[in-house]
């Protein structure tokens, strides 16, 4: 238990990565706000967390919405006060199709959600992590599709790049101000969108499965144990770095 008086945030908390994060976050002690743009997903998920009662408390947010995201830290800012530790991961693949068939709306949401939305609640965290005399950590959910190029994807693999050079440029804007900034770049991991991804293929997690060094696909509390030690003090010297966690995949 690091501490029982610090606040995290997770965006897109409703499944995944997110809640498993948010659940991380909750059995380390912080009190975690649990965000997602869907209520009842959010709701129910925050409640499975242990709710209010237990440290975990839903707040609706649409992240690509710059309304929606104002509204959710001047929540924050009237129930607890402060933030200290951030995982934006809210975000969407979009869909699959190569650069020429990829249409305008597809690029937009993507963009709209995995990078400006991102970039609008990194600038409303630095905001008040400025104001804290401990100031605080953030950590951006990239991709490795954020590391190399993938074919197929490319909003997705656009606005991935743009979280990596985006977290790059805000850890070297602030690392003299006691705030930290990262990011995480899982691989195939077992998520509700590596299921759409990998599609009803009978032969696509096969096929995903041979391109993994470790020989399996990796889980969501993987991530989540990389995201909470990024932002401990354990990790205190850790500025600016996309991290891999994708079982050696980018490795090769």
């Amino acid at each position: 238990m690091e501490s029982s008086n610090k606040v995290a945030l997770v965006t897109g908390a409703a499944s995944g990565i997110g809640k498993a994060t948010a659940r991380a976050f909750v059995a380390t002690g912080y009190v975690t706000v649990a965000a997602d743009v869907n209520a009842h997903e959010g709701d129910a998920a925050a409640r499975e967390l242990g709710g209010e009662a237990g440290g975990c408390h839903f707040l609706r947010c649409d992240v690509a919405d710059p309304a929606s995201v104002r509204t959710l830290f001047a929540q924050i800012d009237s129930r607890f006060g402060r933030i200290d530790a951030a995982f934006n991961n809210a975000g969407v693949e979009g869909l699959q199709a190569p650069t020429d068939e990829c249409t305008l709306d597809n690029w937009d949401r993507v963009m709209g959600i995995n990078l400006r939305g991102l970039f609008l609640c990194m600038q409303e965290e630095i905001r008040r992590m400025l104001c804290q005399k401990e100031g605080g950590a953030i950590v951006n959910c990239a991709s490795v599709a954020g590391l190399v190029g993938l074919p197929g994807i490319p909003a997705y693999t656009a606005a991935k790049h743009g979280v990596v050079g985006l977290t790059r440029s805000a850890a070297l804007e602030y690392a003299t101000r006691k705030i930290r900034v990262n990011a995480v770049c899982p691989g195939a991991i077992e998520t509700p969108m590596l299921q759409r991804f990998m599609g009803e293929s009978a032969g696509a997690r096969e096929a995903m499965l041979a391109t993994e060094p470790v020989g399996r696909i990796g889980t969501p509390d993987e991530i989540a144990n990389a995201v909470v030690w990024l932002c401990s003090e354990k990790a205190s010297f850790i500025v600016g770095q996309a991290v891999a966690v994708d079982g050696g995949w980018t490795a090769r």
